[in-house]
């Protein structure tokens, strides 16, 4: 159920942009759903089973989209940025 949360931001190298994070998270309901579901295919508690699957994945992109963007990424650019020239010498 972590898989699809994980491969949906983990290729982010900057900022996502609204349409990176409405896909991921697209991706993320399906995907949980479909995992949630066949997991207990043929019960009756299947589709309870995508319920809480969707509701954890859409937890978990939230969780590490939210790291990523507060907190990873400022850092990355932070690191690589150039330091800033001084003037030359006289």
């Amino acid at each position: 159920m972590m898989l699809p949360g994980l491969v949906s931001i983990a290729f982010y190298r900057k900022r996502p942009t609204w349409a990176q994070i409405g896909w991921g998270l697209l991706f993320t309901v399906v995907a949980s759903g479909l995992i949630g579901y066949f997991q207990l295919y043929g019960t009756s508690r299947a589709w309870e089973n995508a319920l809480v699957a969707v509701f954890l994945g859409v937890l978990l992109y939230a969780a590490i989209l939210f790291y990523l963007v507060y907190f990873y990424i400022p850092k990355m650019e932070r690191v690589r940025a150039p330091p800033a020239r001084s003037a030359p010498p006289p």
